[in-house]
């Protein structure tokens, strides 16, 4: 018999690396995806698998690794559907091979189901002082982050080195993005009047959180002009304004900090109240001077006026 170890025979294939579910996690969630994540976390006896293997399986049916295969993989896929389709976040599967699935090993298998979400995405209009800060924070915090400028000297790598830049005007960028209702958004653009047509169009979408930097002041000649475009009180009631929880914050950095709680608050559930009703009637003369007509609109684009960019005003 040749011995496998003769130069005349030649070497089988290399073994498969183990399947890294690591490697495929973040691809997933930055691509939006819903998916659970399967873990082997004890076994006994003779089982396909042993306890640490990892397994994923996307909303589409999609999978990634393997837990073994054969009826207890497809009870644990079914499980994994399940699991996404209830809005729970976890459950254990608990498996005898033999008895209760007819598989010949006799062991048994306990794979832990945890929901994993996509990676949340935040698109900041505007690339000034504050949205700085205000991107590295909240990616750090587990965004996928997106700037919005039409500016390239704003909008530099070096400014912005650890998330997506899109050169484009802001408005049309808000009108033209294929945004989604678990997205979010924050408005800090250069001026009032391009501020004011961005919120316009997000305002179309019902999303997460949609934020507009500002004061008091600006935040109800700004609910008074969409009121006048048609918007009605619940939909300006969805604009966070002045935006970022109540901290005292004062530099770009700390406002940033601010914003960035009231986002993750929001993603985590705690919904902080923000927002405002504008009251149900406003006199003439009030529509006069912040540049209402009985018409409707703002007369003229520069009603606003403009602001010193990164400025919380």
């Amino acid at each position: 018999m040749i011995r496998s170890s003769d130069p005349r025979v030649p070497p089988g294939p290399a073994p498969e690396p183990p399947f890294d579910v690591w490697a495929v996690i973040p691809r997933w969630r930055a691509a939006g995806r819903r998916f659970v994540l399967l873990t082997v976390v004890e076994s006994r006896g003779f089982t396909p698998q042993k306890q640490g293997v990892h397994m994923l399986v996307a909303e589409d049916g999609e999978t990634a690794g393997t837990i073994g295969g054969g009826a207890i993989e497809l009870a644990c896929v079914v499980e994994a559907r399940g699991l996404l389709a209830s809005g729970e976040a976890a459950r254990t599967v608990r498996k005898q091979l033999t008895t209760e699935l007819g598989m010949c090993c006799g062991g048994e298998m306990v794979v832990d189901l945890e929901r994993l979400e996509a990676q949340p995405r935040l698109f900041v209009f505007g690339a000034g002082h504050v949205a700085r800060p205000l991107a590295a924070l909240a990616a750090g915090t587990g965004f996928a982050v997106s700037v919005v400028d039409a500016r390239p000297e704003w909008l530099s790598a070096e400014r912005f080195p650890s998330v997506s830049r899109l050169l484009r005007d802001p408005e049309a960028a808000a009108r033209e993005l294929s945004l989604e209702p678990g997205d979010s958004a924050v408005v800090t653009t250069h001026d009032h009047a391009l501020d004011q047509r961005v919120v316009a169009e997000l305002l179309r979408r019902e999303l997460r959180y949609t934020g507009l930097i500002g004061s008091f002041a600006k935040q109800r000649k700004f609910a008074l002009r969409l009121r006048a475009r048609g918007f009605d009180d619940a939909t300006i009631a969805r604009l966070r304004t002045p935006v970022g929880l109540a901290i005292g914050a004062r530099t770009p950095e700390e406002i940033a900090v601010s914003i960035v709680a009231e986002l993750v608050a929001v993603r985590r559930g705690a919904c902080p109240e923000r927002g405002w009703v504008p009251p149900a009637r406003v006199s003439a003369r009030v529509e006069g001077a912040l540049g209402v007509g009985a018409a409707g609109g703002a007369q003229g684009a520069g009603a606003t006026g403009a602001v010193r960019e990164g400025s919380p005003s």
